[in-house]
């Protein structure tokens, strides 16, 4: 088993995920502390593959928020806000939830039949 950790740039965003092997980071802290003497780069974070550890999967571009102790993905649209308790962007309007299939139009800021 691995553990996933997510290498920050000096403002908080993920510039690249790093695989430790359980043994050697049996904490986060090991981890850290491993990926600083290996890689020789201060600032990493725990993340996981499935989301479970700081609400979201840490990817390249998204940012790592200290005060929510999560990961937040790159906002999509610019009339997108973001959601407080699950960190994920949302759209102004709910996407319908027939059987047809729907993309977000920004220039009309709603959903758009495909």
């Amino acid at each position: 088993m691995t553990k996933y950790f997510a290498k920050l740039s000096l403002n908080s965003t993920v510039v690249e995920v790093q695989c430790v092997a359980d043994n050697i980071a049996t904490t986060e802290q090991e981890g850290i502390d491993f990926l600083n003497e290996t890689k020789k780069y201060p600032f990493w974070v725990e993340t996981s593959k499935d989301g479970s550890i700081r609400k979201n999967v840490a990817v390249k571009g998204s940012t790592y928020n200290e005060s929510k102790d999560a990961f937040i993905p790159p906002k999509p649209f610019a009339s997108w806000s973001l959601n407080e308790n699950t960190c994920q962007w949302e759209a102004p309007s709910k996407c319908p939830t027939d059987d047809k299939h729907y993309s977000w139009e920004e220039s009309i800021k709603n959903w758009k039949e495909q």
